[in-house]
């Protein structure tokens, strides 16, 4: 047999076992819950304005009838003033004309006797609440997913290494096949959920009446996160199959993968705590394991160039097969090691055949 339907035969009974797996079935669901949750709840935040600012007292005693929370102000600017300040959600002034800072203000139209014309200051601005949910949910997304397909995958490799299984394998299967199956299965597992995830995500926002401004941003957004995610993603698994190969027990998971975990947690609580700062995103969309969650949110935010995701994705690929490389080496210099805890530099000098 050769290596690549070793590999395929590797890969099909890796993918058979996870699609029966409750722990893989019950993360996807979550997640689409969670995604479902994202579109919906900026709609259900975002249910007109509640406050509105106003100099004339007959239009004030007005809509302070149709339960609307309004500030009496001295004239017209200083309205307009609350309203670019975020002070209130809208504005009244003489014409009348209503006033927002990027929202229609459908309540405050509602409550006037006149249908007045709308004019909307910032009208490409993103709402606060998506501009801060979309990060995390990206993060979040990234983070945990390939954290828990690539503790699998160690979890994997080495429960078969304690069980002497990987023995009889590496007799009848090369080592790389039996290496390459399982990043191919559990990637393409983790694509597939990722993408699925995307659509329903995209589909939401549409059903929740998100603003096409917000679909505009949106939609590229996630669309690179799916292309971002599934380098990354190979990036770290050849590694998540070598620490497994270190460890020879489960117990032992936990002190050999603690780099690969931080390449994982790092960037996650990197973009979230400096998701504000310009620069510090600009040089984590260029680092290979913060880029699949910092460039998807500086397009989203409007902040990347349009050539910006591809110089970003190329240096993620380069790194990807360099670390696919020394994920390979530790995992064969250290799969057969079965007489207990591996070192990554024994692992590395040290390569089995095939």
């Amino acid at each position: 047999m050769s290596t690549y339907a070793a590999a395929k035969v590797v890969a099909a009974r890796e993918i058979r076992v996870k699609l029966r797996d409750k722990t893989f079935l019950f993360s996807t669901a979550f997640f689409l819950l969670f995604s479902i949750a994202v579109t919906v709840l900026p709609a259900v935040f975002s249910g007109g304005p509640s406050s509105v600012a106003v100099a004339d007292q007959a239009t004030a005693a007005r809509l302070q009838q149709a339960d609307l929370e309004v500030r009496v102000v001295a004239d017209d600017a200083a309205a307009e003033k609350l309203v670019r300040d975020g002070d209130v959600d809208a504005a009244v002034l003489a014409g009348p004309e209503v006033i927002a800072l990027q929202d229609q203000p459908g309540s405050v139209v509602e409550a006037l006797s006149t249908a007045p014309p709308v004019r909307i200051l910032k009208p490409d601005a993103i709402d606060p609440f998506l501009a801060y949910i979309v990060p995390f949910a990206l993060a979040f997304v990234f983070f945990f997913t390939s954290f828990l397909f690539g503790l699998q995958i160690a979890q994997s490799v080495t429960e078969e290494k304690q069980t002497r299984i990987v023995e009889i394998l590496v007799a009848s299967v090369p080592t790389r096949a039996l290496l390459a199956g399982k990043v191919a299965a559990l990637g393409l597992l983790a694509f597939v959920q990722v993408a699925l995830i995307a659509v329903v995500t995209l589909i939401g926002a549409r059903l929740a009446g998100l603003d096409r401004g917000v679909l505009h941003v949106l939609q590229p957004a996630i669309g690179w996160f799916v292309a971002f995610f599934l380098i990354g993603f190979v990036m770290l698994a050849a590694l998540w199959a070598g620490v497994g190969a270190l460890a020879a027990r489960p117990e032992d998971l936990n002190g050999v993968s603690q780099p690969v975990q931080m390449a994982v947690m790092l960037p996650f609580f990197a973009v979230i705590f400096l998701g504000e700062n310009d620069l510090a995103m600009r040089i984590l969309s260029y680092v290979p394991f913060s880029a699949p969650i910092a460039m998807p949110t500086r397009i989203f935010n409007g902040d990347a160039a349009g050539w910006e995701p591809f110089l970003a994705l190329a240096v993620m690929a380069v790194t990807a097969v360099v670390l696919l490389g020394v994920g390979a080496r530790v995992y064969e210099g250290s799969l057969l090691r079965t007489n207990g805890k591996t070192s990554w530099a024994t692992a590395w000098r040290s390569r089995t055949s095939g």
